[in-house]
């Protein structure tokens, strides 16, 4: 049996931080019933490419990565608020993304025991409440695009809604917490998460970098607390290396036959001799092909940078 099996799941979203969530908990084993509008989710339409939709009819290829494992159905807010109350009666977890406020509007008594997990740009309350978002956006205003990319380029988003996928992740974890808080009291809960939240929160050392009062940049692939952390170009193509331990390092020294100094042994002379210890590493890495360095580099995180087929 799978963890989720038996818990009821109303899908009021659209896009991709509520159908994802949606779709991690059918995953699980929830049964899930999404709700579209008559028109359908917009992401449906966000193609080429396209390919056959879970009903038979082609949808974008967005539209699949979402939206698996759910029943689908159409529903008109405007006209059958009576039918989406009934529902929301009738299942344990509601998720929905409207405008704040929408939501109470069309469901004016939620029952003491559903879980409402409500998903917004800028959250339920606050100055930003109305004001719509999208990934990218939320990925220029919480500066995450002004350190992504290469330093001399402009800024760059993360390659998928990085944003998007995160918010529906903390949703899954916050349905879950509350899911089993209701097993122990028998209440439900009203859960309130913003992709601005999470944009911040995901920041992590960034974030914390910031608040010694240095301004984070552009590093292309390379690390700002880590050296050498990033891409390389080796014979055939490029390749990653990361080390993150002196254990690490020695070993890359040991494999690439490196001619270092002792001092370099530590992660802080490493940051500030950059340039050099890259170029260092760059010399012996592009004497190699890929598949030759990742049997040397075996015990050190590494990797060729694939396409993603």
């Amino acid at each position: 049996m799978q963890p989720l099996s038996g818990v009821r799941v109303l899908d009021l979203s659209r896009i991709l931080a509520g159908p994802h969530a949606a779709q991690s908990l059918a995953d699980l084993g929830a049964e899930v019933l999404k709700l579209e509008a008559p028109w359908g989710d917009d992401t449906r339409s966000w193609g080429p490419p396209f390919q056959p939709g879970f009903d038979g009819e082609n949808v974008a290829s967005y539209f699949l990565s979402c939206n698996r494992g759910k029943r689908i159905e159409s529903v008109n807010i405007k006209t059958e608020q009576a039918r989406i109350q009934a529902l929301v009666r009738d299942v344990d977890v509601v998720i929905e993304n409207f405008k704040p406020g929408t939501f109470e509007a069309i469901v004016a008594d939620v029952p003491d025991n559903v879980i409402v997990c409500s998903i917004s740009g800028y959250g339920q309350n606050g100055p930003r409440r109305n004001e719509v978002a999208f990934d990218l956006t939320m990925q220029a205003r919480s500066g995450i695009m002004s350190i992504t990319g290469d330093a001399e380029g402009a800024s760059a988003k993360v390659g998928v809604a990085w944003i998007d996928v995160m918010t529906g992740m903390n949703a899954v974890s916050s349905i879950l917490a509350a899911l089993y808080h209701r097993e122990k009291t028998g209440k439900g809960a009203r859960i309130d998460i913003s992709l601005w939240d999470t944009a911040l929160a995901s920041l992590v050392n960034q974030g914390h970098n910031a608040l010694t009062g240095i301004t984070p940049g552009r590093m292309g692939s390379a690390h700002p607390n880590l050296v050498p952390y990033r891409v390389f170009e080796a014979s055939d193509g490029w390749f990653a290396i990361g080390v993150g331990t002196e254990n690490q390092w020695h070993k890359l020294v040991a494999a690439l036959d490196l001619d270092v100094p002792e001092h370099w042994k530590d992660n802080s002379a490493r940051i500030n001799e950059r340039a050099a210890v890259e170029a260092t590493v760059q010399t012996a890495v592009a004497k190699q092909n890929r598949a030759v360095l990742e049997g040397l580099l075996m015990g050190i995180p590494c990797a060729p940078v694939n396409t993603v087929n």
